[in-house]
């Protein structure tokens, strides 16, 4: 991290919200559902999947998290009405987690029970480490009660993380952006890819289905390398990446026959969405600058 991307990050909160939105854009379907499934039909269109994510976390109070499931419902619906090739993320503190773990389960279990009255998916997302524990224990208790239809995600970053494969069916491996204390967590690049390799060989091997995402081209190199090795077919491992980053590196590995989704988020959320993403990751901030300053450039004729 450089101290130009912090300086970023610091002075985000005083950047006017539509300077804002127009640098989030390419990275946001939008604030509503209709710009979701317009982005996904197109990303259906070049060959590649989609998760949807709404945008909205740690709610205040109960009828804010019933909202929420209430939101997914509605997005499901649409998947299944306009025929998508498309799943959902949802991020258990925006279920209600850290108002009521019970209240939190309720609201998951509905959302993931009508995913699978319309064969459907939902991944549980990760979040800082304080859920990683609530969110593994829930997923394992659903996979125990027979839904098949729910996955989860290991951040790469966390030490602990390699310790937690065992038993995981179906994983979306990242390397994580959340800032966490160096007790809990890896800061050094190699020290994360590192973790990163090494889950994904204990992954492959208790035949885990496993969604690779990261932008990170050596990180992409080593995990097609591993897939050749192990001989694994296209239907057993998919890549993931975010929606308007590295989309040329992402057309590419279709075009080798790879499957690829592309986490698509929208919602009327989007500033508060951005702001702590790029506060929590000030290397993301600084990545976001300079793909803007790239899209601004005028070349010299």
């Amino acid at each position: 991290m450089t101290r130009l991307d912090s300086t970023i990050a610091r002075v985000l909160p005083a950047v006017p919200r539509p300077i804002v939105r127009r640098l989030s854009a390419p990275y946001i379907a939008g604030p509503t559902l209709d710009d979701a499934a317009r982005v996904v039909r197109r990303l259906n269109d070049e060959g590649k999947m989609a998760t949807i994510d709404v945008l909205g976390e740690e709610v205040g109070i109960a009828a804010e998290a019933a909202e929420m499931a209430t939101s997914y419902y509605k997005v499901l619906e649409r998947i299944e009405r306009d025929r998508l090739d498309a799943n959902v993320s949802v991020k258990l503190t925006a279920l209600g987690l850290e108002l009521d773990e019970a209240l939190c389960r309720e609201n998951l279990e509905g959302v993931v029970a009508d995913a699978a009255a319309r064969g459907n998916f939902v991944r549980i997302d990760m979040e800082h480490s304080a859920t990683t524990d609530a969110a593994l224990r829930l997923y394992g208790e659903l996979r125990e009660e027979g839904r098949s239809n729910v996955g989860v995600v290991l951040q790469a970053c966390l030490r602990r993380t390699v310790s937690d494969v065992p038993g995981l069916v179906n994983v979306r491996l990242c390397k994580g952006i959340y800032v966490e204390p160096l007790r809990l967590a890896f800061h050094d690049p190699d020290e994360i890819r590192g973790s990163f390799l090494a889950a994904l060989d204990s992954l492959f091997d208790q035949g885990a289905y496993v969604g690779i995402a990261t932008h990170d081209e050596q990180l992409i190199g080593e995990a097609l390398q591993r897939i050749a090795a192990r001989g694994l077919s296209r239907d057993e491992v998919e890549f993931q990446m975010l929606l308007g980053v590295r989309p040329a590196r992402g057309d590419e590995l279709v075009r080798a026959g790879h499957r690829l989704r592309v986490y698509v988020p929208f919602g009327t959320h989007w500033y508060e969405y951005s702001i702590r993403r790029l506060q929590e990751n000030p290397r993301l901030a600084g990545y976001v600058a300079a793909d803007t300053l790239r899209r601004f450039r005028v070349p010299f004729v």
